[in-house]
């Protein structure tokens, strides 16, 4: 089989390679489809240090090959969407249902304390636990089951309820993912901030009640004038301190600001114990998925309560890997998805 392999810092190779064979309690899944992600971006680059060689890509989803001998509820020609994120369903945090902070963290092709080889490949071994049923979903729109569910678990992390409002500082792929998220919660208003014009238009069209251009307008006082004062939960999707900065001022005494971004790894900033202490507001992370956060998400794509192909801008195939990461790096569209066979 063909995969695209992180071989050194900046450096992708496609590679033949065995095709694997499933264990007994794993499916292997043909690829019909696999999100580029920022955190394949940072493996790439070296801001996140992983082993090489390696084959990323943990946003994905395909058909069933081969099941292993002892799995039931799959069959070769299931179609399915992959979640990367593998529970060992033994220690304390997966068996009170926290399966992303689980203390075995194992991912596949994604971030994890060990990472097995991801699905920008033909074929990709997985868990049967591991994957979920889409039906006649396509591929492209089941490969965002994975984002999607990192978002539904964000959501959840601030304990939204409908009517709460909500800021959103940033509308890239996972910004506008998280629009939808929060709008299916039922919060409102939400407010959105993008220095790019496209994509503070196309928030405006999936959803968002105000869009701020922080080119024209300081959000600052921008979001809380939209949102008709400050918000219950500010959410920052870039990952950058001054945003997270800014996420935290417009969010109200009671509220929570949500990291959602990816910050760097030596990234640090100032917080001022006594407005924690005195305007209760509140910090949470969100990191990664639950496997409930992914069975709802793929429920909400199969039904149509995300719009995701409004989010696909781009359709490679596995060697265009090295310029979907200079094109990400200059914030060029939305979604890259690679689909293995593309440009052979």
């Amino acid at each position: 089989m063909r995969a695209s392999a992180l071989t050194d810092v900046g450096e992708i190779a496609v590679e033949e390679r065995e095709r694997p064979e499933p264990a007994a309690d794993e499916v292997l899944v043909q690829v019909g489809a696999c999100g580029v992600c920022m955190t394949d971006y940072h493996m790439y680059h070296g801001t996140f240090a992983v082993e090489t060689p390696l084959v990323l890509g943990h946003e994905s989803a395909g058909t069933v090959a081969e099941v292993g001998d002892d799995v039931a509820g799959f069959e070769v020609g299931d179609r399915v969407a992959i979640n990367p994120t593998v529970p060992c369903n033994a220690c304390s945090y997966c068996k009170r249902g926290e399966t992303h902070l689980c203390e075995n963290n194992t991912s596949i092709g994604g971030a994890g304390e060990t990472i097995l080889d991801g699905a920008f490949a033909e074929y990709v071994r997985v868990p049967a636990i591991n994957v979920e049923d889409i039906g006649e979903m396509s591929f492209e729109h089941a490969a965002l089951a994975e984002p999607l569910a990192c978002c539904v678990h964000g959501v959840e992390e601030v304990d939204v309820k409908p009517g709460d409002s909500v800021a959103i500082i940033g509308a890239g792929p996972i910004g506008l993912l998280l629009l939808q998220a929060f709008r299916n919660a039922g919060a409102a208003p939400i407010v959105v901030s993008e220095l790019d014009d496209e994509r503070r238009e196309l928030a405006a069209e999936l959803g968002a009640d105000a869009v701020v251009d922080p080119n024209e307008d300081d959000p600052e006082a921008a979001i809380p004038a939209a949102a008709g004062g400050p918000v219950d939960v500010g959410a920052e999707a870039i990952g950058l301190v001054p945003t997270i900065e800014q996420a935290n001022a417009v969010t109200a005494p009671g509220g929570s600001t949500l990291v959602f971004g990816v910050p760097d790894q030596e990234a640090t900033m100032e917080i001022s114990p006594f407005d924690v202490f005195f305007d209760e507001v509140g910090y949470r992370g969100s990191f990664s998925l639950t496997t409930e956060d992914f069975e709802r998400a793929v429920t909400l794509l199969r039904y149509g309560r995300v719009d995701a192909d409004a989010l696909v801008t781009e359709r490679i195939g596995l060697e265009d890997l090295p310029t979907a990461f200079e094109r990400m790096g200059n914030a060029e569209g939305l979604k890259k998805v690679v689909v293995p066979g593309e440009g052979e």
